[in-house]
């Protein structure tokens, strides 16, 4: 919802991915439309925000691509779906390490959501708690389960609170969570034996944290630098723009959530 663009014609050609899904002869084309609408939004917005869109992205752009292929390519389409949703909640968790102040009108808008925890303690829980299920997903069969359907409550309960708006951008996370959970696949590709010894659980989940912080904060100061975002700077910044119906932030024409033509005719 925070990146809009002028060009009509990127509606159409999302309705046309749309359309390709029905079809196993089309799905690859529409897996190649979905890489190249990130790479439309990556010439037009900050890169380093469309991170946050490319593991979603490429997982179901190659679930996609995959689907139609022979069985020795396409029983590892649940898997790729799977680790895309998972590495794209552990990546977007961290901005709410890195940028708590981003979270601080939904919690001004829905103050409830703190359960009377002060905002600052409540959003890095939040995070930490984002961050170990998507790490789950990751894990054995039962665990990735387990972490799908907490999420599948989290996701679902949420659109009492903030509405259909909440539910439509959140119906492929939620539709591949339920994949999840209810497939019968109990093979773990990656370390199978590790994943089977309890101690094993907060040794990998420490340093899944250690890979994904390095790497978020790393590439944070290789694009922006030791003096962080060095772009205009938003008297209050969101990463979402204003709604009236649901206003999560005051309204941004710059930065993070402003269309392409910001800055025209100024």
């Amino acid at each position: 919802p925070d990146l809009k663009t002028p060009a009509e014609w990127v509606s159409w050609l999302q309705l046309l991915i749309a359309a390709l899904i029905f079809s196993r002869r089309t799905m690859p084309f529409a897996g190649l439309g979905i890489v190249a609408l990130w790479l439309l939004a990556a010439r037009d917005y900050d890169l380093f925000h469309l991170f946050d869109y490319l593991a979603l992205g490429l997982g179901v752009a190659a679930y996609l691509i995959i689907e139609p292929m022979k069985d020795d390519w396409r029983v590892h389409r649940f898997e790729v779906l799977r680790w895309g949703l998972a590495i794209a909640l552990m990546w977007s968790s961290l901005e709410k390490f890195a940028y708590p102040e981003w979270f601080y009108p939904l919690v001004l808008e829905k103050p409830f959501l703190t359960m009377g925890m002060p905002r600052d303690v409540f959003i890095p829980m939040a995070g930490i708690a984002e961050f170990t299920m998507g790490f789950g997903l990751l894990w054995t069969a039962l665990i990735r389960r387990l972490s799908a359907i907490a999420m599948i409550v989290i996701f679902t309960s949420a659109v009492l609170p903030f509405g259909r708006i909440d539910l439509i951008g959140h119906g492929l996370i939620t539709a591949i969570l339920v994949a999840v959970a209810c497939d019968q696949n109990r093979a773990d590709g990656l370390l199978p034996g590790l994943k089977q010894k309890l101690s094993a659980i907060p040794a990998g989940l420490a340093v899944a944290i250690v890979v994904f912080m390095s790497g978020y904060w790393g590439l944070h100061l290789a694009f922006y630098g030791a003096g962080g975002f060095s772009g205009p700077v938003a008297a209050e910044k969101t990463t979402h723009s204003h709604s009236v119906e649901y206003p999560h932030g005051p309204q941004s024409d710059i930065g993070i959530g402003a269309p392409p033509t910001r800055g025209q005719g100024e």
